[in-house]
């Protein structure tokens, strides 16, 4: 196996592994020491039947141990072979000695079952395992009407999420709302973030209405993402008036929706265009629409740079359009023009079917210009 990787490191390959960050075993381990004193006490008692019945009555080892298993666990087979007074008289104390032992065993297990969270630690393990293989996937932290609405979105566009909740009846609210992945614990806790695998995620959504959770949490996800040494993580987060979206812009979200200010946006729209209320239901939001909008990231080293728009041929080529450039410095240029100079470290937003916007992608992103622009 060692070799295995070398070889694997050696040609670039990336090695992912698909076992949890959080190691459950030790707790597993720890709810199954009851019933190491039912095993041990069920293998003395074999072992004792067995050298008993060889002494006693000169049995093979083979029927010894089957006289012993038929005798200690009183099915009352009966006797294989002759056996003497002071075999019988063992016999009696091996059935003794047998029901009491199977009778505190089964107190035992019983007791373990239902105190302990043997089963529950199990159905989180097998959950662990499962988020383990994902990637590029968003935790969603706090389960509330946001959540269930997100989370419906999410499933109809094929997007991978983990629901983060500390709510006691979590496992019901995730079958009620089929949350294929989810999670019990306390959202702003290591645990949560190794458990939900947030190692391999592309962002993180925060929708609490309380806005001291959400600046917890995303001060939490900054400062566990520099212990990782990755890429920032996108984070989105919910308030509930326009001057707590800014204080979570400050302190490290990328995007925040101001709940009443996003639909007050939409019922105004509604009013002064109602013909077009359903746009965006039609052509965005649906997980088939045959037009999709997205934001490409002009890197320094892009062939596009210091270049024209018009130079790409995105709606020659593509049939995809530039709507607006966001400039580094934040300002937001709507419908450029052909001859517009891109500059480094800008956004570009394009409109198109997804397969030409994923081509646009591909062509912006690379470092020398194709030959066949």
């Amino acid at each position: 196996m060692g070799i295995y990787k070398k070889i694997k490191k050696t040609l670039g390959w990336k090695i992912r592994p698909n076992k949890p960050e959080y190691n459950l075993d030790a707790l597993l381990y720890s709810q199954l020491k009851p019933f190491r004193l039912p095993l041990l006490l069920v293998q003395s008692l074999m072992m004792i039947g067995t050298i008993g019945y060889i002494v006693i009555d000169d049995f093979t080892i083979l029927d010894a141990i089957y006289q012993t298993g038929i005798t200690f666990t009183t099915v009352g087979f009966g006797e294989i072979s002759p056996i003497s007074p002071a075999g019988r008289f063992f016999t009696i104390t091996l059935i003794i000695f047998g029901f009491a032992t199977f009778t505190l065993s089964t107190a035992i297990v019983i007791d373990a079952v239902i105190k302990g969270k043997l089963f529950d630690l199990y159905k989180e393990r097998n959950m662990l395992y499962k988020i383990a293989r994902l990637r590029r996937h968003f935790v969603i932290f706090y389960h509330n009407e946001y959540t269930i609405q997100l989370a419906k979105q999410f499933s109809e566009s094929h997007i991978p999420f983990v629901v983060v909740d500390p709510s006691d009846n979590m496992e019901k609210l995730a079958k009620e709302h089929r949350y294929p992945y989810f999670i019990k614990d306390e959202p702003y806790k290591e645990s949560a973030f190794l458990k939900s695998h947030l190692s391999s995620a592309k962002g993180v959504i925060s929708l609490s209405k309380n806005i001291s959770d959400n600046i917890t949490l995303i001060a939490s996800v900054r400062l566990y993402e520099k212990e990782l040494g990755r890429l920032p993580f996108l984070i989105i987060s919910n308030a509930e008036t326009q001057n707590e979206k800014i204080r979570l812009q400050k302190l490290g979200a990328n995007k925040v929706v101001a709940t009443p200010a996003l639909m007050a946006k939409r019922v105004s729209a509604m009013a002064i265009r109602p013909d077009m209320e359903n746009v965006l239901d039609e052509f965005l939001y649906k997980p088939d629409t045959p037009i999709d909008m997205e934001e490409v990231y002009v890197n320094e080293d892009s062939w596009l740079v210091n270049n024209q728009l018009k130079d790409v041929h995105l709606r020659d080529k593509m049939k995809v359009s530039v709507i607006g450039i966001t400039e580094e410095k934040g300002n937001f240029i709507q419908m450029p023009k052909g001859t517009s100079v891109v500059k480094a470290n800008c956004k570009l937003l394009l409109v198109g079917n997804q397969r030409g916007i994923a081509k646009a992608k591909r062509i912006i992103l690379q470092k020398n210009k194709p030959k066949n622009l």
